[in-house]
């Protein structure tokens, strides 16, 4: 189906009837026509697309830049990487990865575990934000993360840092002696049945991580439905669900945000609902609420400009307090959903 509304064409694919009241869904779509920078807007209930729309140009066939949504896929690959054996633990610490920029003057950052890195709690001074440009313009992003000064314990606090997660790319690409790439294609995309190009690497030839990871937002839905399905698609394991289970635990929480932290997953409440997400600059959202067997994926322009802090609470705001409430109060008895199981 086409629709034209003024100036902006909307391509809405042949999906299942979305479970809402109709003028709920006229609402929630309206609401995503005013929304200048969005590009597509996936749902899906139990496995099954219910609605899918693209604005602005885009098409299902496009991939999109996930921006750092693309950590919540590097949580999947180190959760896999250990599940096979190429890592031993999180609890590992990162000196033996990174001997060549780690002398022994620096015993506390030899500390620095793959969990900690996970849940941005390296305490290395970060290198996003205003230090973000001087980070990836440098000629070898590794040593440049790992010669930022602790400021803290690490384990301690939260501190947002993408270069975390490039350290996470670079021991995996050490580990398992294939690219991130070549991992992620063939133990993550090829099982889920999703291609994936080649993405940015820094001037070692370590793909980047933890940022500019392309996929379509059908992927994106996939990738959110294997964690809603405890790490299984297409008949097969491809995550331990205790790995889905560990990443989903609330480990730390924003300073800026208030919001909970796990493995590279954002956490929150969406009516009253656990409701776990990943989150990219700009708009780039996966939402997995288990209770409801619900997965949301969202695409927006990823580039700066006027209106984008205000674009993504607006994201945020349709999928918590329209698109989750509404399925909540439609869905037939039938729809149950095993919980994330968080053991203490």
């Amino acid at each position: 189906m086409l629709v034209v509304s003024g100036q902006r064409t909307i391509v809405s694919a042949q999906t299942e009837q979305l479970r809402f009241e109709p003028d709920l869904r006229a609402r929630i779509l309206a609401r995503a026509q005013e929304l200048p920078r969005l590009r597509s807007l996936l749902v899906s209930v139990d496995g099954r697309l219910v609605e899918e729309q693209y604005f602005n140009g885009a098409r299902s066939d496009r991939t999109e830049n996930l921006k750092s949504a693309s950590k919540s896929i590097l949580s999947a690959l180190i959760g896999i990487a250990l599940d096979r054996g190429y890592l031993e633990s999180v609890q590992s610490n990162i000196g033996s990865f990174f001997p060549e920029h780690l002398p022994a003057a620096d015993a506390k950052k030899k500390t620095i575990t793959i969990e900690d890195l996970l849940t941005m709690r390296s305490r290395l001074e970060p290198t996003s934000n205003v230090n973000y440009g001087r980070w990836v313009q440098s000629s070898h992003w590794v040593r440049h993360v790992l010669s930022r000064p602790l400021i803290d314990e690490p384990g301690e606090r939260m501190i947002y840092s993408t270069g975390n997660s490039h350290l996470l790319s670079a021991l995996l690409t050490k580990a398992i002696r294939m690219s991130t790439f070549e991992f992620a294609r063939r133990y993550l995309a090829d099982p889920l049945g999703i291609p994936i190009p080649p993405w940015v690497r820094d001037p070692q030839g370590v793909y980047f991580g933890g940022n500019e990871i392309h996929w379509t937002a059908r992927g994106m839905l996939a990738f959110g439905e294997l964690y809603l399905n405890r790490g299984r698609a297409r008949g097969k394991q491809i995550i331990s669900e205790a790995w889905i289970d560990e990443s989903l635990k609330p480990r730390t929480r924003s300073s800026w945000s208030g919001r909970a932290y796990g493995y590279g997953w954002w956490i929150d409440s969406f009516a009253g609902h656990p409701t776990y997400y990943a989150w990219g600059h700009g708009g780039q959202f996966i939402f997995v609420v288990p209770a409801l067997k619900l997965v949301v994926a969202s695409t927006s322009v990823p580039a700066p400009g006027e209106g984008r802090r205000e674009h993504q609470r607006a994201v945020y705001e349709l999928v918590e307090r329209e698109i989750v409430p509404g399925i909540e109060t439609r869905l037939p008895s039938s729809i149950t959903a095993r919980p994330i199981s968080h053991p203490h």
